[in-house]
């Protein structure tokens, strides 16, 4: 397997799209400018903080692992590493990477000629959990782990470590020193974190050894009970810790899924939760409510059976006591069970006046993705035609305005504003312009009431698409509503507008997390289903009569003999039925849409269709607004969480789509998989590591390799900023906003919230003192 694949595969199964949070080159102040929303965390003095207690804070899942290293690690991974092991280089506020001096006095370049060499000088008071010294032996360890060279360590990044030529001690067993075989400018990466020797010493420890129990840490905490059947992580404070003490007893990780959090905050079993929009808004109204009420309680006017009416009311006491017994017990039932569920709901409303909303902005973007590897979409023109269409202010606005966060669109792909690479390079593409869009369709050949074929009989708008992944329930309130054409629907479809709620990593961010989950398959699989849709959009060309001709059919599933549905590109073989022959065609205009050789200009856009994802979707059918001022039909398609990333992003079964993406402190390295030009594998198919868009150049890729070996910081920044402009000018993504970070906390837990770009400090987190044991403390020190 190649590096570059070995890095990709790494971020694909975090969960969530998530890249780690590692540290990067330092920087000044004025580099990336301010941030778009700073840190929400109540942020407090250690003196005014308590010794003591125990705090519940919520994660997705309890990890499958505690290797961050391994492909199935994911974000509850990443957490516990971050409490107990060693971090040589956290995240400021600001995005930047600043070393930790509860392990490093210094690490710096001691030189660039002829070789680069990194030392690192530890902190004298640096030990493991078992009383051994953290030292050279352990950087050796993981560099031999994931340095590529030995197949028997099932890695799944290793990016930076292949780059090392070798490691010795240097002038003392504090020292370590790094030699490079090719110059690294985002060495402060790698060793974050550090595992013991005992973890990387040998394969099997590697791959096995780590992956319910961590024996030997080096935090505030170390890492207790993992309790299964209670879902929940116990990080204890670290006796043998030698920085400032954790000011909490005991942190308890507990796995909570988003929608289940306001009911477990309400019932005491959470301290602190990142909640999507819906979990926020009840907390408002819970604190709206007990204002209007003066503390008085009783039963709120939302919630389970607030939109019952007057005379739906007196519907139902009029069947649950009529004379027919089967309806009226029916009725009564419902009844009951309707009066538990609101009762139910008051209570955990007016638990929920605890609690308060701490917010910020993820350190990730949502974007909009291009299929560019075939369809109207290859053409640059078109994909710079749908972005000169787009308002990005107005589509960050849905998402951010109602939850008083900054509402400005994101202007790099590589950087976040705060960070030191970042800088807004949309110029490069140009700014929201319908007549520039309109003056791009028409010199790719696109026209206005141009003719169009398509089967006679056909059907136009949503009952012409029959196609479903299988796995996505129907039905009202499942929020799968199956096709949406924008501008021949102009109902609802049962799906919530308004809400702009963190869609769930897609958390990948991926996001992460972040989006909807994101879930690897068989890289190999996507490929040959990639590389299968060009062949089919190839042959589709040669023979027009075997296309796909109208927006009507264009999301039809083909199905086999047995019924199964047929991916696009496959064909009758062996053992499959032949196609039946194409019904005879008629002829129709496109009216006010485009056309061209036939054929309406129609994009499918793949949405996700599960809960959290109401802000993805609300942003989705106004980009389908937009879009249709300049003549392109765009066809909603809601898909399930767990198939929409597998099956339609990684497959390249789409045309449009939003899902987010992580920033990251080292973008010469963990971007240019999401941007690297599609290769041809040896066995044929293509390879397109995280580049879901297929859309790259080869200047994209020596600009981000020059990056990634020049040891001037502010030259590799500024190759870096010259490779977004490039990313922007080939118009295969578009960046929208910066994700909200939503988070529920208790009020008088302090330095916890909403970390926005930065990294947590786990041994700060704690209860603020009282303010009688405060001016107690205070004269104490007189």
């Amino acid at each position: 397997m190649s590096q570059r694949r070995r890095r990709s595969l790494a971020f694909l199964t975090s969960g969530v799209l998530a890249l780690p949070l590692l540290a990067g080159c330092g920087a000044g102040d004025e580099e990336g400018g301010p941030v778009a929303a700073g840190q929400d965390i109540a942020m407090t003095s250690r003196d005014r903080v308590a010794d003591g207690g125990v705090v519940r804070w919520a994660v997705d899942t309890l990890p499958d692992t505690l290797n961050t290293f391994q492909a199935d690690a994911d974000a509850t991974t990443a957490r516990i590493a971050g409490a107990v092991l060693p971090q040589l280089f956290v995240l400021d506020a600001k995005g930047q990477p600043v070393a930790n001096p509860d392990y490093l006095e210094k690490a710096e370049i001691v030189a660039r000629e002829p070789k680069q060499v990194v030392l690192y000088k530890l902190n004298q008071q640096a030990v493991w959990s078992d009383g051994r010294e953290i030292g050279a032996a352990d950087f050796v360890a993981q560099w031999r782990a994931l340095n590529g060279k030995d197949s028997a360590y099932w890695t799944a990044r290793n990016a930076g470590y292949e780059r090392i030529e070798k490691i010795e001690r240097g002038k003392t067993d504090l020292e370590v020193k790094v030699t490079f075989a090719k110059p690294y400018t985002d060495w402060r990466s790698l060793f974050t974190p550090l595992y013991p020797k005992q973890v990387t010493g040998t394969p099997d420890a590697f791959n096995e050894g780590a992956r319910g129990a961590l024996k030997v840490t080096a935090g505030a905490f170390n890492l207790g009970a993992v309790d299964k059947k209670t879902a929940t992580v116990a990080l204890t404070r670290n006796a043998r810790w030698w920085g400032r003490p954790a000011k909490l007893d005991t942190l308890v990780l507990t796995a909570v899924p988003r929608a289940d959090r306001p009911a477990a905050l309400a019932a005491g079993k959470l301290d602190l939760a990142e909640i999507d929009r819906t979990g926020a808004d009840r907390i408002a109204l819970a604190h709206r409510d007990a204002k209007a009420a003066k503390g008085a309680g009783g039963t709120p006017a939302h919630g389970p059976g607030a939109s019952v009416t007057a005379a739906q009311a007196t519907m139902s006491w009029a069947i649950a006591y009529g004379a027919d017994e089967s309806k009226a017990k029916d009725e009564q039932a419902s009844r009951a069970a309707n009066a538990e569920a609101a009762k139910k709901y008051a209570e955990e409303q007016n638990a929920l006046r605890t609690f308060a909303v701490r917010k910020s902005l993820e350190p990730a973007y949502t974007q909009l993705a291009m299929n560019g590897a075939s369809g109207p979409l290859a053409d640059e023109r078109v994909r710079r035609a749908v972005a000169r269409a787009l308002d990005r202010k107005a589509l960050a606005e849905i998402v951010l305005k109602p939850l008083g966060l900054p509402a400005k669109p994101v202007g790099s792909h590589l950087a976040l504003a705060g960070q030191p690479a970042y800088a807004d390079n949309s110029d490069a593409l140009g700014g929201q312009d319908t007549q520039a869009a309109q003056a791009l369709l028409a010199d790719a050949g696109w026209r206005r009431g141009g003719k169009i074929t398509e089967p006679s009989g056909a059907k136009a708008g949503p009952e012409a698409s029959s196609e479903d992944d299988g796995k996505t329930p129907s039905g009202p309130g499942t929020g799968n509503d199956g096709l949406y054409v924008v501008g021949q629907d102009d109902e609802r479809n049962g799906d919530e507008r308004g809400g702009a709620g963190n869609p769930a990593d897609a958390r990948p961010v991926v996001a992460p997390g972040l989006s909807p989950a994101l879930t690897l398959t068989p890289l190999a699989a996507q490929q040959q289903a990639s590389l299968l849709a060009q062949a089919d959009a190839a042959r589709a060309a040669a023979d027009p009569d075997a296309a796909r001709d109208t927006a009507a059919t264009a999301t039809a599933t083909d199905t086999d003999a047995k019924g199964a549905p047929v991916r696009e590109g496959d064909g009758a073989g062996p053992g499959k039925a032949s196609a039946a022959p194409a019904p005879a065609k008629q002829a129709r205009t496109s009216g006010s849409m485009l056309a061209k050789d036939g054929k309406a200009l129609s994009l499918r856009f793949v949405l996700p269709s599960g809960p959290g994802s109401e802000s993805l979707r609300a942003v989705g059918e106004r980009i389908a607004q937009m879009l249709q001022k300049v003549g392109i039909q765009a066809e909603l398609k809601k898909v399930a969480d767990e198939s929409f990333f597998k099956d339609h992003i990684a497959s390249g079964q789409y045309d449009l789509a939003l899902y987010s993406w992580p920033a990251t402190a080292y973008p010469a390295t963990d971007a240019r998989p999401i941007f690297a030009k599609p290769e041809p594998a040896a066995d044929g198919s293509l390879l397109v590591e995280q580049n879901y868009t297929r859309v790259g150049t080869d200047h994209i890729d020596q600009l981000f390799d020059q990056a990634l070996g020049e040891l001037d910081e502010g030259a590799s920044r500024e190759l870096i900023r010259k490779a977004d402009a490039r990313i922007w000018a080939a118009a295969g993504s578009i960046p929208l906003y910066q994700r909200p970070e939503l988070v529920a906390v208790k009020p008088s837990l302090v330095n916890a919230g909403a970390f926005g770009l930065g990294a947590p400090r786990f041994q700060d987190i704690g209860w603020k003192k009282s303010p009688a044991a405060t001016e107690k403390n205070a004269k104490e020190k007189k």
